[in-house]
């Protein structure tokens, strides 16, 4: 093997294994609003097919006990990425006022919404109106 092919290899590898990559994905441990206090959740409004890119542009943070019938109207349905705080859960759903589908995220991130079924013929990304963050 050619040591080019060699290098081509482990570049993808290293870039992922970097921290603080521009975009990618905080954990759920990582997820703390500027002054320490704790976030629920963060809501993003980028996602991409390579993962380290995912979790980019706007971001929209929720708070715990945050209960949010009707999302701000630059935020209904955009999300694409999300994290979900330690020992907290995000319900969201596919309608205004808490209406159509819904789903449970638990603690963790999830970078592409596009890998999650909504439905039959649905995915989640661009299609959360509604949410409902918890913390234990």
């Amino acid at each position: 093997m050619s040591p080019l092919y060699s290098l081509l290899l482990v570049l993808p590898l290293a870039l992922v294994a970097i921290p603080g990559i521009q975009g990618a994905c905080p954990t759920a441990a990582e997820l703390k609003n500027p002054n320490g206090t704790r976030t629920c959740a963060r809501l993003y409004d980028k996602s991409d097919p390579y993962y380290e890119n995912c979790c980019g542009g706007a971001e929209l943070s929720i708070e715990p006990g945050a209960d949010l019938p009707f999302l701000p109207y630059s935020w209904t349905n955009v999300v694409s990425s999300l994290v979900v705080g330690q020992r907290c859960e995000l319900t969201v759903w596919s309608r205004r006022g808490k209406g159509g589908k819904s789903r449970r995220f638990s603690a963790g991130a999830y970078p592409r919404l596009e890998e999650y079924r909504r439905g039959i013929f649905g995915h989640w990304s661009n299609a959360i109106s509604s949410v409902y963050c918890r913390c234990y």
